[in-house]
């Protein structure tokens, strides 16, 4: 089929599919990892900081070449980068799943990230490029959303069912059948985006995508080596030395390109910067949590994974419900009081959850779940309606990525830091290390509140069109 067929633009709806299956395995593969630790520690041998690796060498490449990813969207076509990234993804998990260590896992790991984030923000572009009319492109994007929100809410149930029936290889091998259809589905009926679209080709930041990757790289590794090494180590502190160097570098690069990838004016703007740190706080504390939850479950109350999975049920499906629900409150209220009441609903959730771990019953955190994730569900599209409010729409796009990656900072900095405060607790003393993390969950959202409250000062008004590339529902 010829790549301008016209009767591709004439069948949406499979270049719709496409785009929701790529977001479904990019959202699948952090969730349903969380539920595959203990077999993984089983197969392996690992130590707690090797498992981090196996879930933070995955977010730290999807967050570091997410802006980039973006930026080869716009110069080559979403439609090339998004089958390119597919392709990736799919022989990377081909890797992972016939890994035959930890460390080989954990650099496929890596390279998977790389596909991921060249799927996301072209996905999003393939479902604006081909649905032309606003309002069937605004039902559109509310599905490719609610797809990722399914996808969150159902991992860990799938990672389980996989992990007790096929063995914790199988959560990889899933991804293979996926990327074929979806690679088939874009191929056949995808349009690419018109080339007065591309008119402005944006450059490629390459001095700042690697200082990026180096100085999130080092931070990742000093976190979580300081669990097995301790803080004064000479490698914790070598890491630590080259963040700070890479991020001065950094903030000097991009102050000073023509075409940066990060554009540091824009956080001269309250708004905008408040709710790049309402994203991270956000993905600090729940993505944190996840992963010692589900450690919790299997290794503590030794929950099967399938046990383990359906234990987070309540929490996901809060959060799709609460995502429902948001836009007619943005629409009502604003999104700066959705902020206020989501973050400090999910606070209060986990601060409730504080004295119920040590129970040993289930039923005694379902309520606390439920509110927490309740919670969560209400900030996350609130918070990308107000970062696209306070952007000028020539920056929509630029905005989202910015949210996005910020986003997956966050979960990265959780997972690495809420594992060495459960790391520094002894074996037959756990509850201590899951405390300790829930208290710092709690006050990164009550932060979160209070920028909330404090740093968007007016209420955004509702966004009517598709939110623009690299704009993230569920992760």
């Amino acid at each position: 089929m010829s790549r301008h067929d016209p009767s591709a633009a004439a069948r949406p709806g499979p270049t719709l599919f496409a785009a929701c299956l790529g977001f479904v395995v990019v959202i699948l593969d952090v969730s349903v990892v969380n539920v595959a630790t203990k077999a993984l520690a089983g197969e392996f041998g690992g130590s707690l900081s090797g498992l981090e690796w196996v879930i933070n060498g995955y977010t730290l490449t999807f967050a570091a070449f997410l802006l980039t990813a973006g930026a080869l969207g716009d110069r080559f076509d979403p439609k090339r980068i998004f089958i390119l990234g597919f392709a990736i993804f799919a022989l990377t998990s081909l890797a992972c799943g016939a890994a035959p260590s930890l460390i080989t896992l954990i650099a496929a790991r890596v390279l998977q990230g790389i596909g991921a984030a060249m799927i996301v923000p072209s996905s999003l572009s393939l479902v604006n490029t081909n649905f032309p009319d606003p309002a069937r492109r605004t039902r559109a994007v509310s599905l490719w959303a609610a797809a990722g929100g399914l996808a969150l809410a159902l991992g860990p149930v799938v990672g389980g069912l996989l992990v007790d029936w096929l063995g914790w290889r199988s959560i990889f091998y899933v991804n293979l059948p996926i990327a074929a259809v979806g690679i088939l589905l874009t191929q056949l009926y995808a349009q690419p985006a018109p080339a007065r679209d591309r008119s402005r080709r944006r450059s490629l930041d390459l001095p700042g995508q690697l200082l990026a990757v180096i100085g999130l790289g080092s931070l990742t590794t000093a976190i979580i080596e300081a669990n097995a090494q301790g803080w004064g180590s000479a490698l914790v502190v070598t890491c630590l030395a080259v963040f700070a160097a890479a991020l001065i570098a950094f903030l000097t690069v991009e102050h000073r390109s023509a075409d940066p990838m990060l554009p540091l004016h824009l956080f001269g703007r309250h708004a905008f910067s408040a709710t790049s740190l309402i994203g991270v706080l956000l993905n600090f504390a729940f993505y944190g949590l996840i992963f010692v939850f589900s450690l919790f479950f299997q290794q503590v109350w030794e929950y099967s994974p399938i046990t383990a999975g359906l234990a987070f049920l309540p929490m996901t499906a809060a959060i799709m419900a609460a995502n429902l629900a948001c836009g007619p409150l943005v629409k009502r209220h604003g999104a700066r009081r959705v902020l206020l009441a989501g973050n400090t609903l999910a606070a209060l959730g986990y601060l409730a959850v504080l004295p119920a771990v040590g129970s040993g019953s289930y039923p005694a955190l379902v309520v606390q779940f439920l509110v927490a994730g309740f919670g969560i569900g209400l900030v996350v599209p609130a918070m990308t309606n107000a970062m696209l409010g306070a952007v000028d729409p020539a920056n929509g796009g630029i905005a989202s990525g910015v949210l996005n990656a910020s986003r997956q900072l966050g979960g990265l900095i959780g997972v690495a830091a809420m594992g060495l405060l459960v790391g520094q607790a002894a074996s037959g003393h756990f509850l201590s290390g899951l405390r300790a993390a829930l208290a710092s969950a709690v006050v990164a959202l009550a932060v979160a509140a209070v920028l909330s409250a404090t740093g968007i000062r007016k209420a955004a008004a509702p966004v009517p069109a598709a939110p623009a590339p690299a704009a993230s529902i569920a992760r």
